[in-house]
Protein backbone atom coordinates (compact mmCIF):
# COMPACT_ATOMS: atom_id res chain seq x y z
CA UNK A 1 0.00 0.00 0.00
CA UNK A 2 1.53 3.17 -1.34
CA UNK A 3 2.60 6.05 1.12
CA UNK A 4 3.42 9.93 -0.19
CA UNK A 5 4.99 12.24 1.66
CA UNK A 6 3.28 15.40 -0.35
CA UNK A 7 4.94 19.19 0.52
CA UNK A 8 3.30 21.97 0.91
CA UNK A 9 3.17 25.02 -0.13
CA UNK A 10 0.50 28.01 1.15
CA UNK A 11 -0.06 31.00 -0.75
CA UNK A 12 -1.52 34.59 0.36
CA UNK A 13 -1.02 37.58 -2.20
CA UNK A 14 1.12 35.05 -4.30
CA UNK A 15 3.58 34.50 -1.67
CA UNK A 16 5.03 31.66 0.40
CA UNK A 17 3.49 31.99 4.28
CA UNK A 18 2.14 29.73 6.92
CA UNK A 19 -0.50 30.84 9.40
CA UNK A 20 -0.59 29.83 13.11
CA UNK A 21 -3.50 27.42 13.93
CA UNK A 22 -4.93 28.70 10.67
CA UNK A 23 -5.36 32.00 12.22
CA UNK A 24 -4.88 35.18 9.42
CA UNK A 25 -3.77 37.70 12.04
CA UNK A 26 -0.53 35.12 13.21
CA UNK A 27 1.24 34.85 9.16
CA UNK A 28 4.78 34.42 8.66
CA UNK A 29 6.24 35.14 5.13
CA UNK A 30 8.62 33.45 3.45
CA UNK A 31 11.54 34.44 1.34
CA UNK A 32 11.41 31.53 -1.37
CA UNK A 33 9.56 32.29 -4.58
CA UNK A 34 6.56 29.45 -4.72
CA UNK A 35 8.48 28.32 -8.17
CA UNK A 36 11.54 28.18 -6.80
CA UNK A 37 10.68 25.86 -3.54
CA UNK A 38 8.51 23.83 -5.95
CA UNK A 39 11.26 22.98 -8.45
CA UNK A 40 13.19 22.81 -5.02
CA UNK A 41 10.67 19.46 -3.84
CA UNK A 42 10.56 18.27 -7.22
CA UNK A 43 14.18 18.01 -7.63
CA UNK A 44 14.20 16.54 -4.30
CA UNK A 45 11.85 13.51 -5.62
CA UNK A 46 8.33 14.75 -4.88
CA UNK A 47 6.08 13.01 -6.56
CA UNK A 48 2.94 15.22 -5.02
CA UNK A 49 2.44 18.82 -4.45
CA UNK A 50 -0.21 20.05 -2.03
CA UNK A 51 -0.99 24.25 -2.62
CA UNK A 52 -3.56 25.95 -0.47
CA UNK A 53 -4.98 29.30 -2.05
CA UNK A 54 -5.40 31.22 1.81
CA UNK A 55 -6.81 34.25 0.34
CA UNK A 56 -9.40 31.65 -1.44
CA UNK A 57 -9.83 29.56 1.74
CA UNK A 58 -11.52 33.14 3.08
CA UNK A 59 -13.07 35.12 0.30
CA UNK A 60 -14.39 32.30 -1.99
CA UNK A 61 -12.42 33.06 -4.88
CA UNK A 62 -9.34 31.28 -6.44
CA UNK A 63 -6.80 34.58 -6.22
CA UNK A 64 -4.11 32.49 -6.61
CA UNK A 65 -4.86 30.79 -10.04
CA UNK A 66 -1.97 32.07 -11.91
CA UNK A 67 0.46 31.08 -9.42
CA UNK A 68 -1.17 27.32 -8.86
CA UNK A 69 -1.00 27.25 -12.51
CA UNK A 70 2.65 27.76 -12.70
CA UNK A 71 3.21 25.47 -10.20
CA UNK A 72 1.95 22.66 -11.91
CA UNK A 73 4.46 22.99 -14.48
CA UNK A 74 6.89 22.26 -11.47
CA UNK A 75 7.67 18.84 -12.54
CA UNK A 76 4.58 17.48 -9.69
CA UNK A 77 1.39 16.22 -9.58
CA UNK A 78 -0.73 19.28 -7.72
CA UNK A 79 -3.71 19.06 -5.50
CA UNK A 80 -4.77 22.45 -5.07
CA UNK A 81 -7.80 24.14 -3.04
CA UNK A 82 -9.10 27.50 -1.03
CA UNK A 83 -12.01 28.97 -3.03
CA UNK A 84 -13.51 26.03 -4.68
CA UNK A 85 -16.93 27.35 -4.17
CA UNK A 86 -18.65 25.81 -7.31
CA UNK A 87 -18.43 23.47 -10.33
CA UNK A 88 -16.50 26.35 -12.47
CA UNK A 89 -13.84 26.78 -9.83
CA UNK A 90 -13.05 22.91 -10.30
CA UNK A 91 -12.95 23.65 -13.99
CA UNK A 92 -10.33 26.39 -13.97
CA UNK A 93 -8.28 24.57 -11.31
CA UNK A 94 -8.51 21.33 -14.14
CA UNK A 95 -7.65 23.70 -16.53
CA UNK A 96 -4.65 25.30 -14.97
CA UNK A 97 -3.31 21.70 -14.69
CA UNK A 98 -4.10 20.30 -10.95
CA UNK A 99 -4.52 16.61 -11.06
CA UNK A 100 -6.75 17.30 -7.57
CA UNK A 101 -9.10 19.26 -6.22
CA UNK A 102 -8.92 20.01 -2.62
CA UNK A 103 -12.78 21.11 -1.93
CA UNK A 104 -13.13 22.27 1.93
CA UNK A 105 -16.10 24.68 2.69
CA UNK A 106 -18.44 23.03 -0.07
CA UNK A 107 -17.91 19.49 0.98
CA UNK A 108 -19.02 20.29 4.18
CA UNK A 109 -21.61 22.30 3.59
CA UNK A 110 -23.26 20.89 0.08
CA UNK A 111 -22.34 17.14 0.45
CA UNK A 112 -24.27 16.36 -2.21
CA UNK A 113 -23.38 18.19 -4.75
CA UNK A 114 -19.66 17.46 -4.25
CA UNK A 115 -20.74 13.83 -4.60
CA UNK A 116 -22.08 14.79 -7.66
CA UNK A 117 -18.66 16.09 -9.05
CA UNK A 118 -16.79 12.95 -7.17
CA UNK A 119 -19.33 10.81 -9.88
CA UNK A 120 -18.87 13.24 -12.56
CA UNK A 121 -15.37 14.07 -13.05
CA UNK A 122 -14.00 10.73 -11.14
CA UNK A 123 -13.27 10.09 -7.12
CA UNK A 124 -9.51 10.23 -7.92
CA UNK A 125 -9.80 13.53 -9.36
CA UNK A 126 -10.54 15.48 -5.77
CA UNK A 127 -9.50 15.04 -2.21
CA UNK A 128 -12.05 15.73 0.57
CA UNK A 129 -10.77 18.15 3.02
CA UNK A 130 -12.26 17.61 6.47
CA UNK A 131 -9.94 20.17 8.84
CA UNK A 132 -11.92 19.54 12.23
CA UNK A 133 -11.24 21.10 15.69
CA UNK A 134 -12.00 18.77 19.02
CA UNK A 135 -14.65 20.20 21.50
CA UNK A 136 -16.72 19.00 23.73
CA UNK A 137 -16.03 15.28 22.89
CA UNK A 138 -16.56 16.36 19.22
CA UNK A 139 -14.43 16.36 16.20
CA UNK A 140 -16.62 19.67 14.71
CA UNK A 141 -15.78 21.07 11.13
CA UNK A 142 -14.97 24.70 10.88
CA UNK A 143 -15.08 26.36 7.43
CA UNK A 144 -13.94 29.29 5.21
CA UNK A 145 -10.55 29.06 5.93
CA UNK A 146 -11.32 27.69 9.73
CA UNK A 147 -13.39 30.83 10.44
CA UNK A 148 -16.88 29.69 10.17
CA UNK A 149 -18.38 27.12 12.36
CA UNK A 150 -20.85 24.33 10.59
CA UNK A 151 -23.28 21.57 12.21
CA UNK A 152 -21.78 18.79 10.45
CA UNK A 153 -19.47 16.55 12.27
CA UNK A 154 -16.06 14.12 11.15
CA UNK A 155 -17.84 11.33 12.24
CA UNK A 156 -20.91 12.17 10.46
CA UNK A 157 -19.42 13.35 7.15
CA UNK A 158 -16.35 10.87 6.71
CA UNK A 159 -18.65 8.10 6.33
CA UNK A 160 -21.14 10.03 4.42
CA UNK A 161 -18.23 10.13 1.90
CA UNK A 162 -16.71 6.76 2.40
CA UNK A 163 -20.07 5.66 1.37
CA UNK A 164 -20.35 7.68 -1.87
CA UNK A 165 -17.45 6.81 -3.48
CA UNK A 166 -14.75 9.80 -2.03
CA UNK A 167 -11.11 8.41 -2.22
CA UNK A 168 -8.72 10.67 -0.66
CA UNK A 169 -9.71 12.54 3.00
CA UNK A 170 -7.12 15.33 4.07
CA UNK A 171 -8.43 15.75 7.61
CA UNK A 172 -5.80 18.34 9.79
CA UNK A 173 -6.05 18.56 13.81
CA UNK A 174 -6.24 22.84 13.40
CA UNK A 175 -5.19 22.83 16.98
CA UNK A 176 -1.53 21.79 16.10
CA UNK A 177 -1.42 23.24 12.21
CA UNK A 178 1.55 25.10 12.33
CA UNK A 179 2.69 24.49 15.98
CA UNK A 180 5.25 21.91 15.09
CA UNK A 181 3.61 19.59 18.43
CA UNK A 182 3.57 16.30 16.16
CA UNK A 183 0.24 14.63 14.80
CA UNK A 184 -2.50 13.81 16.68
CA UNK A 185 -2.31 10.07 16.71
CA UNK A 186 -5.38 9.43 18.10
CA UNK A 187 -7.28 11.83 14.98
CA UNK A 188 -5.46 9.22 12.21
CA UNK A 189 -6.15 5.93 14.35
CA UNK A 190 -9.66 6.61 14.74
CA UNK A 191 -10.71 7.48 11.20
CA UNK A 192 -8.18 4.39 9.69
CA UNK A 193 -10.76 2.22 11.86
CA UNK A 194 -14.36 4.02 10.59
CA UNK A 195 -13.06 5.07 6.69
CA UNK A 196 -10.47 2.55 6.32
CA UNK A 197 -11.78 2.63 2.43
CA UNK A 198 -10.26 6.19 2.39
CA UNK A 199 -6.61 6.88 1.72
CA UNK A 200 -6.03 9.72 4.65
CA UNK A 201 -4.09 12.31 4.43
CA UNK A 202 -2.37 13.40 7.84
CA UNK A 203 -1.73 17.03 8.20
CA UNK A 204 -1.18 19.64 11.42
CA UNK A 205 1.83 19.59 13.35
CA UNK A 206 4.60 17.87 11.99
CA UNK A 207 8.07 17.96 13.74
CA UNK A 208 10.19 14.97 12.91
CA UNK A 209 11.21 12.24 10.94
CA UNK A 210 9.60 10.38 13.68
CA UNK A 211 5.93 12.23 13.28
CA UNK A 212 6.25 10.44 9.70
CA UNK A 213 6.59 7.32 10.57
CA UNK A 214 3.88 6.99 13.39
CA UNK A 215 1.47 8.74 11.39
CA UNK A 216 2.02 6.10 8.97
CA UNK A 217 1.69 3.58 11.36
CA UNK A 218 -1.36 5.46 12.69
CA UNK A 219 -2.83 4.36 9.23
CA UNK A 220 -2.56 7.28 7.43
CA UNK A 221 -1.83 6.86 3.63
CA UNK A 222 0.26 9.74 3.27
CA UNK A 223 1.60 13.23 5.25
CA UNK A 224 1.35 17.01 4.59
CA UNK A 225 4.55 18.79 5.40
CA UNK A 226 4.58 22.22 5.62
CA UNK A 227 6.52 24.76 8.46
CA UNK A 228 8.73 21.70 9.48
CA UNK A 229 10.21 22.04 5.82
CA UNK A 230 10.08 25.61 5.58
CA UNK A 231 12.38 25.96 8.51
CA UNK A 232 14.94 23.11 7.95
CA UNK A 233 13.51 20.48 10.48
CA UNK A 234 14.60 18.04 8.30
CA UNK A 235 15.19 17.75 4.62
CA UNK A 236 12.42 16.37 1.91
CA UNK A 237 14.70 13.89 0.91
CA UNK A 238 15.04 12.35 4.47
CA UNK A 239 11.09 12.55 4.61
CA UNK A 240 10.70 10.40 1.12
CA UNK A 241 12.98 8.06 2.21
CA UNK A 242 10.73 7.43 5.43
Amino acid sequence: MSFEVIPAIDLRGGQVVRLRQGDYAQETQYASAPSELAAKYAHAGARWLHVVDLDGARDGDLANITVIRALTKAGMQVQAGGGVRAEEDVHRLFDAGVSRVVVGSIAIREPERVAEWLNKHGAERFTIALDTRRRDDTWTLPSAGWTADETRTLDELAPWYAAHGARHLLCTDIERDGMLAGFNLELYRHLAQTVAQLAVQASGGVRSLDDIRAAREAGARGVILGRALLEGRFTLEDALAC
